[in-house]
């Protein structure tokens, strides 16, 4: 009897179908200044928020990664499930700005205009 239920369970086993690996999408995130001119060494945040199933069996997804711009503003990112994404730039003398963005391609590049800092406000004036 032991044997037959083993049998069972083996069967069921390769019956099941796997899962295949989940869309992924390769960003490239250009940071420029209100006028168009590319910002360097600008700080990326870039998470995946929610959407399509990320667990690959056996593998270490990446969810999130925080790199800097280069020379011509550009950073780019390592494959991220495809989905909902955040996107968080931070750069000295400029606003920092974040926005979420639904990706469904594989490869995307969001451009980033980063507006100078606002005047303090204060209620005295």
């Amino acid at each position: 009897m032991g044997a037959r239920i083993r049998l069972l369970l083996l069967a069921s086993l390769l019956v099941v179908p796997l899962r295949a690996d989940p869309p992924m999408t390769t960003l490239r995130v250009e940071v420029k200044s209100h006028t168009g001119r590319p910002i360097p060494q600008a700080s990326v945040v870039v998470k995946f928020v929610r959407g399509r199933n990320y667990i690959k069996l056996g593998k270490k997804v990446y969810t999130s990664w925080q790199t800097r711009t280069n020379q011509d503003g550009v950073a780019k990112i390592p494959p991220l499930p495809q989905g909902h994404i955040l996107v968080q730039v931070i750069a000295k003398g400029y606003q920092t700005f974040g926005q979420t963005f639904e990706i469904n391609e594989e490869e995307r590049t969001i451009e980033v205009k980063l507006n100078p800092p606002q005047p303090p406000v204060s209620v005295y004036q």
